[in-house]
């Protein structure tokens, strides 16, 4: 097993996982002194390219962006998503997790569902390619709707079987996404491996979020994102001063010239 992916799972009611996105060598180098694991997400369709739903982002798209990232990473654990349609069955999720992990050098693939795509985690898994699950909310399938999952005792009793499913079959995490607070408790006390939540309480052993969404760079309104920051201000700051000198003839100066 990856000494990477062990540190994580004996992370486990220890301490809290640290989740971010990347998309890019300069965003990566400055997380990865900060995170656990460094993701790069599907979510980048909608961050960097405005597509509506995560539907539209390729294997082209996250291997260019995966490519940069690993160079920004040093010591956390780096997992990619595999778009929409890359997994439908065992043999193609396992050709497309092997290109992925072979020209991107990253750690693990991200997979989103339980028991409609336990065959292939298998597959996976028994060929040696690390995989973290995804539940709850599944942006690849929702069609951009934000509903919270596991609020009826059927839904409870779905996400707690798809949880153990994905354990079972050898997934080092899961992702519990939109998960009502009790049924995200409930999943992360009966698992032995971590739970990374992204809306679904304080109760998971760590937590994700979209790196440009909590530094303010995005305008979104999502319920559980937090702003920790407004960084727009601070570049909108050095943007202004850099126009301002231009316009004032004081940049370059003899020190910025050849």
């Amino acid at each position: 097993m990856n000494k990477k992916i062990k540190k994580i799972i004996n992370m486990k009611r220890k301490k809290k996982i640290v989740c971010l996105t990347a998309y890019s060598k300069n965003f990566a180098e400055i997380i990865d002194k900060h995170a656990d694991i460094i993701l790069v997400g599907d979510s980048l369709g909608s961050v960097l390219y405005n597509f509506e739903t995560t539907r539209k982002v390729t294997m082209e798209n996250m291997i260019k962006h995966s490519c940069s990232v690993k160079k920004g990473v040093k010591k956390a654990l780096m997992v990619v998503d595999m778009p929409y349609q890359t997994y439908k069955n065992k043999s193609q999720a396992l050709k497309n997790a092997k290109k992925i992990i072979k020209e991107t050098k990253c750690d693990a693939v991200k997979l989103e569902g339980g028991k409609n795509i336990i065959d292939q985690v298998k597959f996976l898994i028994k060929n040696k390619i690390p995989v973290m699950g995804h539940l709850g909310l599944l942006p690849q399938t929702s069609r951009g709707k934000f509903k919270s999952k596991g609020g009826t005792v059927r839904e409870t009793k779905q996400l707690i079987k798809d949880s153990l499913l994905l354990q079972n079959s050898g997934v080092f995490s899961i992702v519990l996404e939109c998960i009502k607070t009790s049924t995200a408790k409930q999943i992360t006390n009966k698992l032995k491996i971590p739970t990374i939540g992204i809306g679904s309480s304080v109760n998971c052993d760590g937590q994700v979020l979209v790196t440009d969404d909590l530094i303010g760079l995005n305008d979104t309104r999502i319920k559980f994102v937090k702003k920790f920051i407004n960084i727009k201000k601070y570049i909108n700051f050095g943007l202004k001063k850099f126009t301002k000198e231009v316009r004032a003839k004081k940049y370059p100066s003899k020190k910025h010239s050849y």
